[in-house]
This record gives C-alpha cells, structure tokens and sequence, in this order.
C-alpha cells in the first residue's frame, strides 16, 4: 500500500478564484451514456424514482464518511461532519417502482446512467460502469454472483484472467432498500480508453443491491481520493498516473443530451470556449471540494462563503435547510412541497436564474436542468433541483450533482489540486 501521508495529503484552500490557462497534454474520451430522467415523459416530476435517488445519495455519503474514519480516524471528519442513520427506501415507493419495472410498456426514459466502457484482466473482460466522482472503489458484477439482479450484469470471472490476484479481505456498502453490494477483494489489470492501471484493487461482487436492478451498469468506477475508499486503496486514475498510463494528471467531464464523455489525461477543448476557471481544493480529505462559494436568484446573492463538493454520481443539488430556504425565499410562489426529502416547487411560469460563483464568473442553472417537471399534471408547479438536507458531510456543505455539472465544463486536476469550469462550446 502506497505511503499514507502522501496518498491522504492536504491542500491549501485558496481564497480567490483563478482563470489560469492550463497546458493539457493530449488525452483519451471516454464516450458516455446519458443519465435517467426524473422527469416522466409527460412532463410529470418522477417522485419515485427522486425519493430513490435521495436515498441512496445519502446512504453513498455516509459509507464515504464511514471510510474516512476507518482510514484517518475520527478526528478525520470535518468540521460539523457526522455519520447519519441508514436512509431507507419506503416500502410504497419501492413496490410503485417494482410495478413500473414489470411493465413492458413503460418507458422510463432509457434508463441510463453517465456510464462507459472499461475492461478487466487478461485477455480483456468488458463491463459498462458509473463513474462517479463522488467516491473512490471500482466494483463489477462477479461471475460468482447467484442474484436475480446479477442475471442481466456482465460478470466478471477471475478464474479466466491471468492476471488477476486474490487478496485478504471483503467490501461492503449498505443501501437503502436493505441490500447490499458486497464481494471479495482481488487486483487485476484495469483498462479505460487504453489507460491501464496495473494491478488495481477492486471488488467483483457477489450481492448486488436491488437499487441496481434495473439499471443498465455492470458497477462503478470512483474518481475521488483515497482516504474514503472502503478498499483502503488508490483509485483507478490515481493508480495510471503513478504507473504513468497517463502523462496529464487530470479528467474532464461533459454531461449533456448527447456527446457527453470522460477526458483522461487534461479536457478536451473542443468542448469548451475559453479559459478554465481554476480553484483550489479545500483542506477537507476525500472530496472534490472547492470552498468560497455563492449562490443568486435573478442576479441577487441568497447565501454565500460555503464550500461544495462536485460529485458526477450525484443527480441533484443539496444544500442545507436554512441555506437552502433562503434561496427560494427569493422565487416567489416557492414551497417546500415534499418536506421529509427536501424538495421545492416553485410556479412553472416563473423560472428562476440560479447561478452559483466561487470568486470569478457566475456559472448558471439553464432552466432545463433545473425545472424536474410539474408536481402533477396541470399543477402549475414545477420541482427544483435544488433539495435542502443534511448529508452529514461538515457543516455549510453543498453537494453540486449533475444539475449542475451539465451546465459546464469541468475540470479535475490532480496536479494542481483544483476543480474547474469552462463555458460549454
């Protein structure tokens, strides 16, 4: 295992924003599928399938925060951060999705996640997976898994690969309808657009939750630190850059409609127009975090100087309560509609401008990303995808999901410890 203090290293929080040119070497797309909608084709918000969502957010955030003290100790957590109770998924509401799932004529928007190819072992084993900045293990379905939900997931067969290796140990993750997703733990050859990260410690799991059951990936491919890895090892691309797989130690992402993708080895600049917007990431461990952060209604500031955590395998936008109240406090006609999850609507004929900024240029919500369709049909009333919660990750953090993700370019890099964001071309 690498050495600690340099795999859990600090950075400097910096106070101001940058918009520093950056030389990126040339790199590697990764070409993505589209996530689901929580909008219904009728332009009804999917409840459900939020309520689901939510849940397993919070139940991914806390099992990040539960690594971390197993990692670093519990002094480890930030400051105000706590590990919460299990969420649970409500029974109604997995029943609802269940009868959905078993009608063929329903649907559900394609049902994809922002997912792409890797391969495994030797010869290559091929699997569509999450990746997700917001956590830090890779795990694919196993061979060894006997689980109806396993049934439709490539599996993979250590016994096949060459290369591949046993190691002490198991993982686990809880999630919030009572499964798991857990597995023994083994090294292999991992491969994503031709990067190879030798040796790389993952799970081929054995128990796959029923959350994943519908869903077309085969597992999850984390991009965050090492401290919240429930392995106790070194991410996947953390991994190819130390091997030197990949010269330029930062990603890009681009998650639209179409032609989304993951750039390995610095950002594709045909997806953007001018400058990235470079900050730096904030002295809390694990998390793509940036700090010295505001959020506008309509060009008028509602709350400011919090930090945010960018996370791609996150679907919304969380705040906590009282931040977040103020927010729709400037959206007249706003309501807290669904208190127990968070969620706001406001009238559909008045969209608001939400924008967040970190010192430079305000980067804005499109009304698209943030109107989730009416809370009923004819209602008027449109949910935001801004939801008030507390996640347990520290007090005043936000966690920035796809909501917001699609409306820029954005840039992790490892080099520089930063996060940035480019204006879409």
């Amino acid at each position: 295992m690498a050495n600690k203090s340099a795999l859990f290293a600090t950075v400097v929080l910096a106070l101001f924003a940058a918009a520093t040119p950056i030389n990126y070497a040339e790199g590697v797309a990764v070409p993505f599928k589209k996530r689901s909608s929580l909008t219904l084709p009728n332009g009804v918000f999917d409840h459900d399938k939020a309520v689901v969502s939510i849940t397993l957010t919070k139940n991914k955030h806390r099992q990040n925060l539960i690594n971390l003290q197993n990692n670093l100790g519990k002094d480890a957590l930030p400051e105000g951060a706590k590990v919460l109770p299990l969420a649970a998924i409500p029974r109604e509401v997995g029943e609802r999705l269940e009868k959905r799932q078993s009608e063929s004529l329903t649907d559900e928007n394609n049902d994809e996640e922002w997912a792409g190819a890797i391969s495994i072992g030797t010869p290559n084993q091929d699997f569509l997976v999450d990746f997700d900045t917001g956590s830090s293990d890779l795990w694919v379905a196993s061979s060894s898994c006997n689980d109806s939900i396993c049934q439709s997931k490539k599996k993979y067969d250590a016994k096949s690969s060459s290369t591949s290796h046993a190691e002490s140990g198991t993982f686990s993750i809880h999630y919030g309808d009572g499964s798991t997703v857990s597995g023994p733990i083994v090294t292999d050859d991992v491969s994503v657009a031709g990067i190879v990260s030798k040796g790389q410690y993952f799970s081929p799991v054995t128990t796959l939750s029923a959350s994943f059951g519908q869903s077309p990936i085969d597992g999850l491919l984390g991009l965050a630190f090492p401290s919240i890895s429930n392995l106790k090892q070194s991410p996947f691309f953390q991994n190819a850059v130390s091997q030197g797989s990949v010269k330029t130690n930062s990603f890009g992402f681009k998650l639209a409609q179409s032609g989304s993708e993951l750039y390995l080895g610095g950002a594709n600049s045909n997806l953007f127009t001018g400058p990235v917007e470079s900050h730096s990431l904030s002295p809390s461990k694990g998390f793509w975090q940036i700090g010295n952060a505001d959020i506008a209604v309509n060009g008028h500031k509602a709350t400011s100087g919090f930090d945010t955590i960018i996370d791609s395998g996150t679907t919304i936008i969380y705040g906590p309560p009282g931040a977040v109240s103020q927010v729709y406090s400037q959206i007249p006609g706003s309501t807290l509609f669904d208190q127990q999850n968070g969620l706001y609507s406001f009238p559909c004929k008045s969209m608001p401008k939400v924008s967040f900024n970190w010192g430079g240029k305000d980067w804005e919500i499109s009304a698209a990303n943030f109107n989730m369709g009416e809370t009923q049909s004819g209602s008027g009333q449109c949910v935001g995808a801004l939801a008030q919660g507390d996640l347990g990750l520290g007090t005043n953090v936000w966690l920035l999901g796809d909501s917001f993700m699609k409306n820029v370019y954005t840039v992790f890099d490892l080099g520089s410890s930063s996060v940035g964001f480019a204006t879409l071309a």
